[in-house]
């Protein structure tokens, strides 16, 4: 063997002796930091938990020291393991240990790309960028997704809102609004009826609002605002009820008189006025009666096509008794009626028998009187 030879293999141990004893540097891969999620996007607020494992390589226990480093202002950051917070690791040779880094992304923060590092100081460094998504902003927002509802003056209105703390505390909001007066405006969470919610950071609340308007309103367009306000800040929701009118009716006579007289088997003409005395038109309304057995009434018109508010129609009401109804007092009720809304008005017929009746009865009796007398003049004297 040549003496190259032999320098040559000597050169190769002594080399290999040194990679053995030489410890480990911050660019070895002895220990390595790892979790596959290095690069994420997130919306403002969030809260990102990593799970980070850290490797050792080597034929060593290694005591790795654990720190975040490069962390934007604002941020906040804690590392655990197996339920503690946590600062060092000892990893045994040939194995891993895993921890978990929790960052709390602020709520007021711009959109934008942001880094740090996770470090084990002289081992390993693990890089991880985080991109905002959009605009932070420390704000409340209350959000009805239908805003606008429609009926008549006695309908109950509902709306159904989220009210979102997009702040990084607990909030207490106070509910209110400044309805036009007259309206009644009423807040519920949880079918509760309330007047103040709390909610926890980055969360939100169902909302409904239950509005009723006045009696009596006219139809049109009304605003509802609704306010959420805590210490801090608040949010302002507009509200829009359209109400369509309200609808009222009332029947009666032109002079208010309720009461009538007939003759039994005889008709009766009564005229009657249907008032509006609602805010919307009343369309179809259609003329009832309710009347002692064979009695009969017949309206004329039957059907009004269409009365605007504040206007009465007339209707004829030809009232017929029955022809062998004894004398008194009878109740017939006549009703005016929409889908909506109805009116009646109850008449107190004063039923008289016909004249002839009244002769056929003093024909009787005077028949009678002139048969007693015939009777006591022939049979007096005996």
């Amino acid at each position: 063997m040549s003496m190259c030879t032999v320098l040559y293999r000597m050169l190769l141990s002594l080399a290999g002796i040194v990679l053995i004893f030489t410890p480990a540097t911050a660019n070895d891969p002895g220990v390595v930091l790892y979790t596959p999620y290095t690069k994420i996007a997130v919306p403002p607020g969030q809260s990102i938990d990593y799970k980070i494992e850290v490797i050792n390589n080597t034929s060593t226990t290694q005591k790795v020291d654990l720190r975040v480093s490069g962390l934007p202002k604002d941020w906040e950051y804690s590392l655990k393991s197996g339920g503690w917070s946590v600062s060092e690791l000892a990893v045994l040779p040939d194995e891993k240990k895993d921890f978990t880094l929790r960052v709390e992304v602020p709520l007021k923060i711009k959109k934008g790309t942001y880094r740090f590092n996770v470090l084990a100081p002289s081992l390993a460094s693990l890089p991880l960028t985080v991109t905002v998504s959009e605009e932070g902003t420390f704000k409340t927002e209350f959000v009805v997704k239908q805003a606008n509802l429609e009926g008549n003056a006695t309908s109950n209105f509902t709306f159904n809102g989220e009210l979102k703390n997009r702040t990084g505390e607990k909030q207490l909001y106070s509910l209110r609004t400044t309805a036009p007066r007259g309206w009644m405006v009423t807040f519920r969470t949880g079918g509760k009826q309330v007047s103040s919610v709390q909610i926890e950071p980055n969360q939100s609340e169902n909302v409904s609002i239950e509005v009723k308007a006045p009696e009596a309103i006219a139809a049109g367009s009304y605003k509802i605002p609704v306010t959420a306000t805590s210490s801090g800040t608040s949010a302002t929701q507009e509200l829009e009820v359209v109400i369509t009118g309200s609808y009222s009716l009332e029947l009666t006579t032109p002079t208010g008189l309720l009461s009538t007289k007939i003759t039994a088997g005889d008709e009766r003409r009564v005229p009657l006025l249907v008032k509006n005395t609602g805010s919307a038109d009343l369309r179809n309304v259609k003329m009832s009666y309710s009347a002692p057995v064979n009695w009969d009434v017949v309206f004329e018109p039957k059907e009004i096509e269409s009365i605007a508010p504040g206007e009465s129609a007339e209707v004829f009401a030809t009232i017929k008794a029955y022809k062998e109804a004894i004398a008194g007092d009878y109740v017939t009720t006549l009703e005016a009626r929409v889908p909506e809304t109805s009116s009646k008005a109850s008449f107190r017929v004063s039923v008289k028998t016909p004249m002839i009746y009244g002769w056929i009865g003093v024909m009787i009796i005077g028949g009678a009187t002139s048969g007693v007398f015939y009777l006591f003049r022939r049979y007096g004297r005996r």
